[in-house]
């Protein structure tokens, strides 16, 4: 059994996502450990809390510097004793310790096909804003492993969603939700359970 922690900074629709997927059986040999959040009144933690996980929260703001907060985040990642960490719209740069000491085990969703809109400033709406502004006709997302850089580690799934006339970065943002994020970031955390469960993990 994989022990996951979710890594989230909103509204928790991809951990919803993920919460479901486990649920209704698409995700096997997955345990959500722990739900962290660095925003209080992020929604997510709510969603965690009504299905019986533990719900924490770790702000910068509770720190008098940003290596304090980086040390504290490390510390609460490490008590879980977890096996994948999963960034689901976490828009806190992960600390390079963590990295290193997770090499392989931290995935993220990012709302676009890398290397595409991606790396500093593209996250949220924002990503969605460029590819209207750049007029392209498909986007999607990505499930990728995170290493040191930002957006810059090895792809593990990538799914396409088209983009229609007269979309709003809004209207996109919920279309690649809905077709692309919600469907790949499950299967990668499924994919990866499973794999460590046939490798005898």
């Amino acid at each position: 059994m994989l022990r996951v922690g979710v890594m989230v900074s909103g509204g928790g629709t991809n951990l919803q996502a993920i919460l479901d997927a486990i649920d209704n059986g698409t995700v096997t040999n997955v345990q959500i450990a722990v739900v962290i959040s660095n925003n209080p009144g992020a929604y997510a933690l709510e969603r965690a809390r009504n299905h019986g996980i533990p719900a924490v929260c770790i702000s910068p703001k509770e720190y008098g510097s940003r290596e304090d907060f980086n040390k504290a985040l490390l510390a609460g990642v490490d008590s879980y004793g977890l096996d994948l960490i999963v960034l689901a719209g976490f828009l806190v740069k992960i600390p390079e310790e963590m990295t290193r000491r997770y090499e392989r085990r931290i995935i993220n969703i990012h709302p676009s096909l890398i290397p595409s809109f991606c790396g500093v400033g593209y996250y949220g709406l924002k990503v969605h804003e460029a590819a209207l502004e750049r007029g392209v006709k498909v986007t999607g997302a990505t499930v990728h492993y995170v290493d040191s850089g930002m957006d810059t580690g090895p792809i593990i799934l990538q799914k396409a969603v088209e983009v229609l006339d007269g979309d709003t970065p809004e209207v996109l943002q919920r279309r690649v939700m809905e077709q692309a994020e919600w469907v790949i970031l499950p299967k990668a955390i499924d994919m990866i359970a499973n794999m460590a469960l046939s490798d005898g993990c």
